[in-house]
C-alpha cells in the first residue's frame, strides 16, 4: 500500500495541474471501489474549481470551490495519472480507457486525470470541506510526521505506556499519520532499535532519537519520488527510487549495511506484516 512518501509525490504531481483549475466534466465508471461512490459524484465535481490540494496521512484532499472536498485513498494498487498536461511537465497523449480505468476527470486547462485502480481498494469520497477534519477517517489520526506537533516530547509521551512492539506502535495511525510498513523498518533501523522492543521499556533518549530519522527517511523518500515494488507510480508514470536506497526492507539474507557490523538482515512477521531488521545492531 502507497505510504506518506508515494501519497505526497502524487499530491505534488497533481498540483501544477489541478490548482486553481476548474473540472470540465468527470467520469465515473463503476458504482464502487472498497464502498461505494458518493452520490451523483460526476455530476458533484463538474464545474468545480479545485482550490487546493492537501494530504492527511495516506488521503489526498482536493478542496473544492462548492465547499466539498473530493478525499482520495489510492489503496493497494490505485494510480492518478496526467495525461495532456499543458505545462509541458510530460509527453503523454491521452490513452485510450482501460478496464480498470473507474475514474477519469477532465480538467478545463486539457489536463486529464485518471485513477486507475486494478485491485479495487482505493476510495473516493466527497466531505464537507468545514467539517473534513471530523470524517471518521481523519478525526483519529496523529500529528504528521513531517509537522511541529511531532516532536520528541510528543513520541516519548505517547509510548511510554505502550506494552506493544515498537514497530507495531509506530504503524499506530493514532500514533503517527502516514507511517507505514517500509519507512518504520529504515527509520528503527537507522535507530538501531530491534522491532521487537516493547515500546515503553526502550529509554527516553532512544526514543528521542527515532523523531529526526523520521522525518529524514520520510523527506529522503519524497526526494526519490516514493517507493516502487510492485503497483505505484507517480502521475507521470515514471517510477519512484526510494528502493534503490532501502537497508532493511525486503533484503532478507543480504549483509548488514552498518559500519563494522557482520550480521546480516532478517525477516520476521509481526502483525501480520514483514519486519527486516538486522539482530546485530538493532537491540
Amino acid at each position: 500500500m502507497p505510504e506518506l512518501p508515494e501519497v505526497e509525490t502524487v499530491r505534488r504531481g497533481l498540483a501544477p495541474v489541478m490548482e486553481g483549475v476548474e473540472i470540465t466534466r468527470a467520469e465515473v465508471n463503476r458504482p464502487d471501489l472498497r464502498w461505494p461512490f458518493p452520490e451523483n459524484m460526476a455530476a458533484r465535481l463538474m464545474g468545480q474549481k479545485v482550490l487546493g490540494l492537501r494530504r492527511r496521512s495516506k488521503y489526498i484532499l482536493a478542496d473544492l470551490a462548492s465547499g466539498e472536498t473530493l478525499l482520495v485513498h489510492l489503496g493497494m494498487s490505485g494510480r492518478m495519472l496526467i495525461s495532456g498536461d499543458p505545462l509541458g511537465q510530460f509527453v503523454h497523449k491521452h490513452p485510450a480507457t482501460e478496464k480498470h480505468d473507474h475514474v477519469v476527470i477532465h480538467m478545463a486547462n486539457g489536463a486529464r486525470i485518471t485513477f486507475n485502480d486494478p485491485r479495487r481498494f482505493g476510495a473516493m469520497d466527497l466531505l464537507d470541506t468545514a467539517t473534513a477534519d471530523a470524517h471518521p477517517l481523519l478525526a483519529k489520526l496523529g500529528p504528521e510526521p513531517l509537522g511541529n506537533a511531532f516532536n520528541e516530547a510528543y513520541l516519548i509521551a505517547a509510548l511510554k505506556a505502550k506494552n506493544t512492539p515498537i514497530k507495531s506502535a509506530l504503524l499506530d495511525q493514532r500514533i503517527i499519520a502516514g507511517l507505514g510498513n517500509i519507512y518504520v523498518c529504515e527509520a528503527l533501523y537507522r535507530a538501531h532499535i530491534s522491532p521487537k522492543c516493547r515500546a515503553g521499556q526502550i529509554s527516553d533518549k532512544r526514543i528521542a532519537t527515532l523523531v529526526p530519522i523520521i522525518r529524514e527517511v520520510i523527506a529522503e523518500a519524497i526526494e526519490a519520488g516514493g517507493s516502487s515494488l510492485r503497483d505505484f507510480k507517480q502521475t507521470s508514470g515514471e517510477l519512484g527510487y526510494f528502493q534503490h536506497r532501502f537497508d532493511v526492507y525486503d533484503r532478507e539474507g543480504h549483509p548488514c549495511r552498518s559500519a563494522g557490523c557482520t550480521g546480516v538482515i532478517s525477516r520476521i512477521t509481526q502483525g501480520g506484516r514483514s519486519s527486516f531488521y538486522c539482530a546485530s545492531c538493532q537491540r
